[in-house]
């Protein structure tokens, strides 16, 4: 994982100008048709597609190369089914008695609930633990650096890489998410990041209209 040796950067590959303008506009206008999905077809989807998926995620810039993640895969019926329970009655909870008046009007032009199908419908779940610390083959701990950061962007790469490969994806995040560590035998040094339903989306699904802040509002340039 870790190593104190420098080699020559031979993979990089440049383009010339007008191909990398190309690439550049193409690659923002495949991502642009990426949405979150609420709807998920049954219809099962290769292990191979995940797993490579999941190499992307792996190759994410991170705090010191110490890759503080893990990828808990689920395909197993019975245990996403124990998901869904647990994450459903956290969901009622933050519903009926957490979420202020204000973060329910923002939550409703999007039109959730507590409800959480998706849950046992998709193909995968995938839940990403991020590692406050990590554990040597001897049993000592190894400090972790820049967690979230190393976590979030891993985890932003896993979702391009699943609309890449032509598949849909939710972000699912119930709180507190502890279950997680008991349904999927996490140890202790993990902590439940993000829950991401991965597979196809349901014929005709319907998405919210909603639309993205233009460039002049996201970025400037000095």
């Amino acid at each position: 994982m870790k190593s104190s040796n420098f080699v020559v950067h031979e993979d990089y590959e440049e383009y010339p100008v007008e191909e990398m303008r190309e690439r550049a506009r193409s690659f923002y206008e495949h991502m642009s048709r990426r949405r979150t999905v609420r709807e998920f077809s049954e219809r099962s989807v290769p292990q191979e597609v995940i797993e490579n998926c999941l190499r992307t995620a792996g190759t994410a810039p991170n705090g010191a190369n110490m890759q503080p993640w893990h990828f808990a895969v689920v395909r197993d019926p019975e245990v996403k089914k124990e998901i869904r329970e647990a994450a459903e009655e956290e969901e009622r909870e933050f519903y009926e008695n957490r979420a202020t008046d204000e973060w329910l009007e923002a939550l409703a032009p999007l039109g959730t609930d507590a409800n959480k199908p998706f849950l046992e419908e998709a193909p995968y779940l995938i839940a990403i633990f991020s590692q406050s610390y990590g554990v040597d083959e001897e049993g000592n701990r190894e400090k972790h650096y820049y967690v979230k950061e190393s976590v979030g962007i891993a985890t932003g790469m896993l979702i391009t890489a699943v609309h890449n490969a032509g598949l849909a994806s939710l972000t699912h995040t119930p709180s507190p998410m502890g279950f997680l560590n008991e349904i999927l035998g996490r140890p202790e040094n993990e902590r439940p990041f993000l829950l991401l339903v991965v597979g196809y989306p349901k014929d005709e699904v319907k998405v919210p209209d909603i639309t993205k802040k233009p460039l002049d509002k996201i970025a400037s340039f000095i």
